[in-house]
């Protein structure tokens, strides 16, 4: 009864993992095709705008959003990122062609190392920026926040862009 047991639990834990890996695949690809609209919604004339002088301009806030997939994309999946800390909003180029091309490369990155992991991977604990210990579950679940956190704030841009927000896309 009790190999019984244990088998079944390390099914169930096997598959709740699994699930897990099929999940922020899904999420992500979700998360890339909205951002994709914002990019797509925004006119060229607006990638410069900032509401204020001392926030980000459109297209900064897209790239910071990058940097962040970069950045957090590593701790979890354990792949180098191919570009250094902050670089994409250090860009010279941020016309709506190139900034969507480095954006979409950032959710191909971390999408594409999630597909790597195996579903044990998820639940392996980590040290992120050398402070916060956490699974990679709980890495990849800060860098989704962060990137739907930015992409939220260019909704205010779209509209002083006289541009209509793209339909909330939550499934």
């Amino acid at each position: 009864m009790t190999k019984f047991v244990t088998t079944l639990c390390f099914i169930f834990g096997v598959t709740l993992a699994s699930y897990a890996q099929t999940s922020a695949i899904k999420d992500w690809e979700r998360a890339k095709a909205y951002t994709k609209e914002y990019l797509d919604a925004m006119p060229e004339s607006g990638y410069a705008l900032k509401p204020t002088p001392e926030m980000r301009s459109f297209a900064e806030q897209m790239l910071h959003l990058t940097d962040a997939n970069y950045s957090f994309g590593p701790a979890a999946t354990g792949i180098k990122s191919p570009i250094g800390m902050g670089e994409s909003e250090k860009t010279t180029d941020k016309s709506k062609a190139n900034v969507t091309r480095l954006v979409l490369a950032g959710y191909d990155f971390v999408i594409d190392n999630i597909t790597k992991m195996t579903p044990s991977q998820f639940e392996e604990s980590v040290r992120l920026f050398g402070q916060f210990d956490m699974t990679k579950e709980t890495v990849l679940l800060k860098c989704f926040e962060h990137q739907t956190h930015h992409r939220g704030q260019t909704t205010v841009y779209l509209r002083l862009a006289g541009a209509k927000p793209p339909q909330e896309k939550l499934f």
